[in-house]
């Protein structure tokens, strides 16, 4: 069993020794608006069954890397952030949302997790994606030149150490390809982004430094939010072994805890990770999310579940799908 704490994974930056600024925002908030797909003619389930595919950021993010692998080469609509990608899917102009939720290297995103709560859409697929990052800048940009380093705040964490070998002023905005567009759209000299080289390309950005993320085996895993018994592309990304998501809340007594997962114990079933979020029905209360190695439809698990109704104050599953299964690492280069 795998327990982490999410409190401030997706929140540090790179390097508290590094000048940090945020840039908010990074392109004008008209060109943010999503595309709702043509419902002309359409009937009712027709509408709820919108095939787009929703996620966060710009063309080339690693977010749109995830859909590919999820999806195949399907109808996408690039979003400013989390929050309007579950917006989109509860609203039904969006099938389905592919949201991250851990990286190997940095962990958590809280934001996705307290989304999950906000929302009452379902987890029905995941997918991981390996990361590899570059340094890119406006063609001519030698690395001597470069001063300013932009990227999202979880790229920068990735990317720390390469990061901390010259004196750069590190500033995060949105989205790791969004760094790259904001340098093609600015032309900023001077500056780079730290970004996959598919970014790089898709804003004609050349590649100065390669593979600068802190380990060869960096990855992040995706989810996949729909609603409810909807219409949605067809899941294409091979499948293992079932996971149920599931979130629960205990009194803050002594004991409470431990009679919680004493149930999964008991009947022999895993916890393959188990983080806390601050709960925002109380002060000082905090709500628990878990990944249970087994699915949600078998005996042990409904009769868990069960248990731990009785002895928790909330329970929610969140889904039950197959596991990813991990994609071998990229070779460098």
């Amino acid at each position: 069993m795998t327990v982490a704490s999410s409190d401030a994974s997706d929140d540090r930056s790179a390097s508290d020794e590094r000048s940090q600024v945020m840039v908010s925002p990074s392109r004008p908030r008209a060109e943010l608006r999503y595309r709702r797909p043509c419902m002309t003619n359409q009937s009712e389930p027709e509408r709820r069954g919108v095939r787009a595919v929703a996620f966060a950021g710009e063309p080339g993010a690693f977010a749109e890397d995830a859909v590919l692998a999820a999806f195949g080469d399907v109808e996408r609509v690039a979003l400013p952030g989390f929050r309007e990608v579950f917006e989109a899917v509860t609203a039904g102009h969006a099938a389905a949302g592919v949201v991250p939720i851990e990286n190997l290297l940095t962990g958590s995103i809280r934001e996705v997790h307290d989304l999950l709560l906000e929302h009452e859409l379902e987890i029905v697929g995941e997918v991981v994606v390996p990361v590899r990052l570059c340094l890119a800048a406006l063609p001519g940009q030698g690395i001597e030149g470069i001063g300013r380093v932009y990227s999202h705040v979880q790229a920068l964490g990735q990317a720390e150490a390469f990061l901390r070998s010259r004196p750069w002023t590190t500033l995060t905005t949105y989205n790791t390809a969004g760094a790259g567009r904001l340098i093609r759209d600015t032309a900023e000299r001077g500056a780079a982004a730290v970004l996959s080289p598919r970014a790089a390309a898709v804003f004609g950005l050349e590649i100065v430094a390669s593979d600068i993320q802190g380990s060869s085996e960096n990855r992040t895993r995706f989810i996949v939010v729909a609603r409810p018994g909807s219409l949605r592309p067809t899941f294409e990304a091979p499948g293992g072994p079932p996971r149920t998501s599931l979130a629960f809340a205990v009194a803050n007594e002594p004991g409470t805890l431990l009679a919680a997962l004493r149930v999964f114990a008991d009947r022999g079933l895993n916890l393959s990770k188990l983080e806390s979020r601050p709960s925002r029905a109380a002060a000082w209360e905090y709500v628990f999310f878990a990944d249970l190695d087994a699915g949600a439809a078998e005996e042990r698990t409904a009769e868990a579940l069960d248990a731990l109704r009785a002895a928790s104050g909330m329970v929610r599953v969140l889904g039950s799908y197959p596991r990813a299964i991990e994609p071998a690492p990229e070779p460098a280069g």
